[in-house]
């Protein structure tokens, strides 16, 4: 098999329901921030190989990433049959996602300044996927109100993904011993 098809050349593409497309419709953009998402997430992975952080911690990452696999063909127009409504995503995944915060933030100190963005280089790119996940999201918002439909299961998953992202991030730092930069206010 080629990789190359040289169909999108034209500047289309097929939607996973076999749907011919431009490369400019929107669930091609969302499935694209979606996968832009997942490779962060693995390159977020690939700075752990050489660190000492918890195995748990890890596997529920690598989770995330296979799921966001399944969520970006989800948004490229395919769903399984056994599928929720119409949704990969279920109630106990965003649930999952609140648990997973909560035991996190367990051993975090307590937030009480804004956080900027950095720390190590995992925790970098945790910070660097959030902000692609709020992207993700906020593209989401903007096709439903066009009147594209996507099931709120998912909406509310992206949002609570991007909230463990970010304790993911202060996770990481924590357990490196790296500390957090907090924002302070230039006019001070």
């Amino acid at each position: 098999m080629k990789i190359y098809t040289k169909f999108g050349d034209g500047g289309q593409t097929y939607l996973a329901s076999g749907i011919k497309v431009s490369k400019t419709d929107p669930r091609v953009d969302l499935y694209g921030s979606c996968d832009e998402l997942n490779s962060t997430l693995g390159l977020a992975l690939s700075f752990a190989k050489d660190l000492r952080l918890e195995s748990h911690f890890l596997e529920y990452l690598k989770s995330i990433q296979s799921f966001l696999f399944e969520i970006g063909s989800e948004l490229a127009g395919y769903v399984p049959r056994d599928s929720n409504e119409g949704t990969v995503v279920h109630l106990s995944d965003v649930e999952s996602l609140e648990k997973e915060i909560d035991r996190l933030m367990e051993v975090l100190p307590e937030i009480k300044f804004f956080i900027l963005p950095g720390g190590s280089s995992m925790a970098s790119a945790l910070h660097i996927a959030r902000t692609i996940c709020r992207r993700l999201e906020r593209d989401l918002l903007v096709f439903i109100e066009s009147g594209g439909e996507i099931h709120s299961d998912l909406r509310i998953y992206l949002n609570r993904l991007s909230d463990y992202l970010f304790v993911a991030a202060r996770f990481v730092n924590h357990a490196l011993g790296q500390e957090e930069t907090i924002w302070k206010s230039r006019t001070k």
